[in-house]
């Protein structure tokens, strides 16, 4: 298994597919975008497959994720979500994304076995949307959304990110609307994450406050702890269930302790925490001639060494090398 020394075991694998993306959203890079990776550099599908298959297979990962970047700029997709989930043991696959392109792009990922999917939305509002995404395209991100829920790829997941003095004021209105649709709201804390490093703490809604925002207009109950398990969002009952919102303070309320997650990078890094400034290199070995063998021996050193949390809150943090765009939520 994946284990380090503090005794966490990752069972979770994060793959970008990408570091490519079609919007420019303020919180993870600047307007006019980033030098990309080139294509030499990334992983192809193949090594993609073969290193989830190594995942599921002699390292006890049970559930993929595919991100970005953007993850639905990936061609070829469709088939690695098919040859994932033809493994055995079948891992849960899931994917993350802005939803541009998700509407013609559904059906063919649920037929190829996909699970479901997280959907970023920060706003309701077109004009908001323009100003924090640089790009006029909330009604192909609502399309999306639609387009999954009839697909199946339930439950279809909303990831919202407030910002002081933008979209603060959207709290309410969008869990409200996400209940109205059936899907399941969960909002994130703003991370030192962005391309330009110009995160501010002050700028960023904590968990407290959005919850405060919340129960100023919905009954809010937390859900049952014993089953949070690994999930990194505290999950409430709204006005009684049966549905439910999620917060994720990954800055305030960390949950490093139970972390399960490892990420693989579009160039074929291993990072064991998304705030990791360490990577370890599998591509370079796997062009070389490394065994099945010798990659997860590899991954399996790369994870022992995970630290006991991302010390955002401590006077030493430096902020990790990469975006968020580079690194594959």
């Amino acid at each position: 298994m994946l284990r380090d020394s503090f005794g966490r075991v990752a069972t979770d694998l994060r793959v970008s597919l990408t570091d490519k993306c079609n919007l420019r959203c303020t919180y993870c890079m600047p307007p006019e975008g980033l030098d990309w990776l080139p294509n030499a550099q990334l992983l192809t599908a193949d090594e993609i497959v073969r290193l989830v298959t190594i995942g599921v297979e002699r390292l006890g990962i049970t559930e993929v994720r595919y991100t970005g970047g953007e993850p639905l700029l990936r061609r070829e997709l469709t088939d690695i979500v098919a040859r994932t989930t033809a493994l055995r043991p079948r891992p849960q696959v899931s994917l993350t994304t802005n939803g541009i392109g998700l509407a013609r792009t559904a059906d063919a990922l649920a037929a190829a076995g996909l699970d479901r999917v997280n959907v970023s939305l920060d706003t309701l509002d077109r004009d908001t949307f323009k100003r924090l995404a640089h790009r006029d395209r909330l009604p192909d991100v609502l399309d999306g959304l639609a387009a999954a829920h009839r697909a199946g790829l339930r439950p279809v997941k909303v990831n919202a990110v407030l910002m002081r003095e933008i979209n603060q004021h959207e709290a309410v209105p969008l869990l409200r609307w996400c209940l109205e649709q059936g899907y399941e709201l969960r909002f994130i804390e703003q991370m030192p994450l962005d391309a330009q490093h110009g995160w501010s703490r002050d700028a960023m809604v904590t968990a407290d406050e959005i919850l405060a925002l919340l129960s100023a207009s919905f009954d809010l109950t937390p859900d049952d702890l014993e089953e949070r398990g690994s999930a990194p969002a505290e999950r409430f009952l709204v006005d009684g269930g049966p549905a439910r919102v999620g917060v994720i303070g990954s800055v305030t309320r960390p949950f490093c302790g139970a972390c399960d997650r490892v990420r693989l990078t579009a160039d074929g890094q291993i990072r064991n925490c998304l705030f990791a400034r360490e990577e370890s290199d599998l591509k370079a070995a796997m062009r070389a001639g490394a065994t099945d063998d010798e990659l997860a021996d590899r991954w399996r050193a790369a994870v022992a060494g995970k630290r006991p949390g991302h010390g955002i809150d401590d006077p030493t943090f430096l902020q990790p090398a990469r975006p968020m765009s580079a690194i594959g939520g």
